[in-house]
């Protein structure tokens, strides 16, 4: 295929890449101090050469280009244009260059090319048009959680569209691009987003997820649809939100370590293989996620659901990342589960609410065949508290999360401070909930966690990144 740098009129190019708009939900991340007209210029100037340059994979193992996701978590924390510079020339030394696509990506032939990276030049034109004509919700609610989109009668299963899982798939990254755009009214980013998620491979989706719902047409209407700049959207805050549990995701947690299809010598074979554990056994997976229970018609559901998914993946990533013996172990997999759960709170404004709980709950299904297929750690929450209380008392600066991030702006690893962007807006939304908060869920040690969780899974992970890379070993299950 040819290189071939891809070009778009300036006026289409600045319609897809303006300066950044505020935070769309009140429970979304907050810009950090130093935002400057030179830091907006760096910035829309890395986003649009990159949209031009370069591949949305850097290698033909598919792995994925992460300029953009540096460029706007530096300039979410205050950097300057020089840094976002300079880190953008470092990050664009190893890409791959822009290809041009072998045809047109038409409603006709959407689907045929589904899976081909050689069409995401062509995925782009076709969704920056839709954007332009439909706007960033209905063509989220179109593409992504249609069953048109997902399931076409008559066609055989492995060629079936899935788009929602596609877009969950890839560890997260279409739904961590398409976020990014959420988060700051950039549509070239969410253009880019659904493009990668049309040459994600398909993965596990199950098909009753899409059969009709009954919700009338103005229960849909009075739901939270948000317009491409979320400015006046006024979220439920976090300590108005106390509601019985039920089912929490711990308890969901607790019931799959029980259960025999996942005992050690069974997920043996699914070690490192996503793909082939949700093959075998994703309708299992995806029916634990559907006890979870999720009740919109209680009022601050969506949020309480929310702020479940990001405990979740925090102790995933700092309590199944730990033993006594060796401390954290920063798996690079369950990174990936804490990154991505910032972008909750700014995309899920922009879906009604059938398809803010069908995201929910297929961003839990896959968020437990992680855990699984990264050998299925068990959770000492009571020793990993013990072990690491003394990293609150120690604090020697007034307040620790901004010297964390400060030092993860220059950072080589451009996971490091999307990491502790992360941690750092957990601990602002939920730092101050006691002990005792959890005490009606079904995990062991639930009881004493508190909002000190966040702290501690920023230190262990400074101090670790500090000798050595993200881990890639995994969590062997012994039998």
């Amino acid at each position: 295929m040819t290189a071939v740098q891809q070009t778009s009129p300036g006026s289409e190019l600045d319609a897809l890449f303006p300066s950044p708009s505020s935070p769309p939900d009140v429970l979304s991340p907050p810009r950090y101090p130093g935002v400057s007209p030179e830091a907006a210029a760096a910035l829309t100037h890395v986003l649009k050469d990159n949209y031009t340059k370069y591949h949305i994979f850097f290698n033909y193992r598919r792995f994925h280009n992460h300029i953009t996701h540096r460029a706007l978590a530096l300039y979410a924390t205050g950097a300057g244009g020089s840094l976002i510079e300079q880190f953008y020339k470092q990050d664009g030394a190893n890409q791959r260059p822009a290809i041009k696509s072998p045809e047109a990506i038409t409603e006709e032939n959407f689907i045929k090319h589904l899976g081909d990276e050689n069409f995401y030049a062509a995925y782009k034109t076709f969704f920056s048009k839709v954007i332009e004509e439909r706007g960033v919700s209905a063509t989220l609610e179109k593409y992504i959680f249609s069953r048109k989109y997902n399931f076409v009668e008559g066609r055989d299963a492995s060629a079936q569209p899935v788009m929602l899982a596609r877009f969950l798939g890839g560890l997260f990254h279409a739904f961590i691009h398409v976020g990014y755009g959420a988060e700051f009214g950039i549509p070239g980013m969410v253009v880019e987003g659904l493009a990668l998620t049309s040459v994600h491979e398909p993965e596990f989706l199950p098909s009753y997820l899409f059969e009709p719902s009954g919700t009338t047409a103005v229960e849909e209407a009075t739901t939270r649809l948000a317009s491409l700049v979320l400015n006046t959207k006024i979220s439920v805050a976090p300590f108005q939100l106390e509601q019985p549990q039920k089912n929490h995701t711990f308890s969901i947690l607790a019931k799959i370590m029980q259960d025999s299809k996942f005992a050690p010598k069974e997920i043996k074979k699914y070690f490192k293989d996503f793909d082939g554990l949700m093959s075998e056994h994703g309708d299992t997976i995806w029916r634990y996620a559907e006890q979870w229970t999720i009740d919109p018609s209680q009022p601050g559901e969506i949020e309480r659901k929310m702020e479940e998914c990001i405990w979740t993946s925090t102790i995933l990533y700092t309590i199944g990342g730990w033993n006594k013996d060796r401390g954290l172990r920063a798996d690079f997999f369950f990174m990936h589960l804490v990154t991505s759960s910032l972008f909750l709170p700014s995309l899920l404004p922009y879906l009604p609410q059938d398809s803010q709980v069908l995201l929910l709950r297929g961003y839990f299904a896959s968020t437990l065949g992680w855990w699984i297929t990264r050998g299925f750690p068990r959770l000492d929450i009571q020793g990993f508290l013990s072990a690491t209380s003394h990293i609150s008392s120690e604090t020697k600066v007034a307040n620790p999360f901004l010297d964390i991030v400060q030092s993860a702006m220059t950072h080589p690893d451009n996971h490091i401070l999307k990491i502790q962007r992360a941690f750092g807006h957990f601990s602002s939304l939920y730092g101050a909930r006691p002990k005792g908060s959890f005490g009606d869920t079904e995990l062991e040690g639930a009881e004493a966690l508190d909002g000190s969780l966040f702290l501690r899974a920023a230190r262990l992970t400074e101090e670790y990144m500090s000798e050595r890379a993200w881990s890639q070993e995994g969590f062997p299950a012994m039998d």
